[in-house]
């Protein structure tokens, strides 16, 4: 168990349910992750721990247990494989560089014991060579992506009840092929060097009215108009496919914002240096500018322009923010302090309780401008325009930021205006330097 905390509608697991041999539930925190994070506070590692224990509470009312461990997976695979006999290893397919460099070393153990080895697709409806062109070569800008999935799914928003066409795989209904043992002790947030804290609710939610409103609340931060799936669809405690078939009943921009998940995760698989190089090579000319004081502002909500201000200091405080603002705090970044955007994505991933490489990746460069079916460089979002659009009467503001409108507020830190046509002029002598 990895991207997959959930006994209901799992791949993998169904699969090996369905083995005909008793199935151990085994998930490892891994160290070789968790040393890289810097806040013992992480409530990441709170709502994979919480959901743990929530597990295991289902699964002891089965007679059984997950496993769990703490330390280098490839260690600990050699603990199993020392204390268990095992024929055959299931799981659902990570698609970062680092999961992909871990599970080939755990294969190669594997096959080297003789063990079989079993991957399924679980935490996206498509992967790379699902969905391409013509010419068999894959889609780099997502409307016509989003046309040829509407078309392999059999869905058409005039007829929302239509069933989608999506596997189910409803491991819920053969569990009693699971491994039959005693609870066993799981390692504790303080042995793993990390502290406990307050996180999302491990159970996920999908009320109706919320779905069916969302297209007319999604973009005002100050009304709790998101459905709050990232998180459960990060870590797997929502089925994607269950997801994605009430989404289509009771809103087809909810669906599409689903498939933009998928694209993302299809442009990583298919374009891997995307994880540290943008998409258009124009953009490795940019001149950035990188002013650590600047970004220690845009960082820290201090920008003096309310509405990333107030943006960032919800990051800060509770590890979500609205996707609305997501894309004017990393727009601010880029094309107004002439910041890489290497450095917002990196922040956002230390900080997002829904971080997900794929599409944290393809929302920066989307921003930036440097992406596949990005934002075109010059189209450059004015904080003020936000501001008077989405959040009018500065509710969401003043929420997060009780001393705007007093002299404690700072001044803005750059000029609009300049740092527009600055930013204009720069990407675009890039782009024809490289041209």
């Amino acid at each position: 168990m990895r991207r997959d905390l959930r006994l209901e509608d799992n791949t993998g697991l169904f699969n090996a349910l369905r083995s005909g041999k008793p199935v151990i539930l085994f998930f490892v925190f891994d160290r070789n992750i968790l040393e890289k994070l810097d806040d013992a506070n992480d409530r990441r590692l709170n709502f994979i721990h919480k959901r743990l224990i929530y597990l295991k509470k289902q699964l002891k009312e089965l007679g059984s247990d997950v496993l769990v461990r703490y330390g280098d997976p490839v260690e600990e695979w050699r603990y199993l494989l020392r204390n268990y006999k095992v024929s055959a290893v299931y799981w659902n397919r990570d698609y970062e560089s680092y999961a992909l460099q871990r599970d080939g070393q755990i294969k190669a153990i594997l096959f080297n014991k003789g063990v079989e080895v079993y991957t399924f697709k679980d935490h996206v409806l498509f992967e790379k060579g699902e969905l391409t062109k013509v010419d068999g070569k894959p889609y780099t800008v997502f409307t016509p992506y989003l046309r040829k999935a509407y078309e392999k799914l059999g869905y058409d928003p005039a007829w929302p009840d239509k069933p989608l066409q999506i596997n189910s795989f409803p491991s819920e209904k053969h569990l009693e092929m699971l491994w039959k043992t005693a609870q066993r002790p799981i390692p504790t947030l303080e042995s793993m060097a990390f502290r406990e804290q307050s996180c999302p609710d491990v159970v996920p939610e999908m009320p109706s009215s919320r779905m069916k409103a969302y297209a007319d609340n999604r973009d005002f931060p100050s009304i709790d108009g998101t459905t709050r799936m990232g998180i459960h669809l990060r870590f797997g405690t929502l089925s994607i496919r269950i997801a994605a078939r009430k989404s289509a009943k009771f809103s087809p921009v909810l669906l599409s914002e689903l498939l933009w998940r998928d694209f993302y995760s299809m442009i990583l698989q298919a374009f891997p240096s995307v994880e540290s190089h943008p998409f258009r090579k124009e953009f490795e000319e940019m001149a950035w500018e990188n002013d650590p004081g600047k970004f220690a502002a845009w960082c820290n909500g201090c920008t003096g322009f309310p509405m990333v201000d107030a943006g960032m200091r919800q990051l800060n405080a509770t590890g979500f923010m609205h996707n609305r603002l997501r894309m004017l705090t990393a727009s601010f970044l880029v094309k107004h302090l002439l910041v890489d955007w290497r450095w917002g994505e990196a922040y956002f991933a230390s900080k997002l309780l829904d971080y997900d490489l794929a599409s944290n990746n393809g929302g920066w460069q989307w921003a930036a401008g440097c992406g596949t079916d990005a934002a075109p460089y010059f189209r450059i979002f004015s904080p003020d325009a936000q501001q008077q659009r989405f959040d009018p009467q500065f509710k969401f503001v003043r929420n997060w930021i009780p001393e705007y409108g007093t002299k404690n507020y700072p001044q803005p830190i750059i000029d609009h205006a300049f740092a527009r046509d600055r930013f204009l002029h720069l990407a675009k002598a890039a782009f024809n330097k490289k041209t």
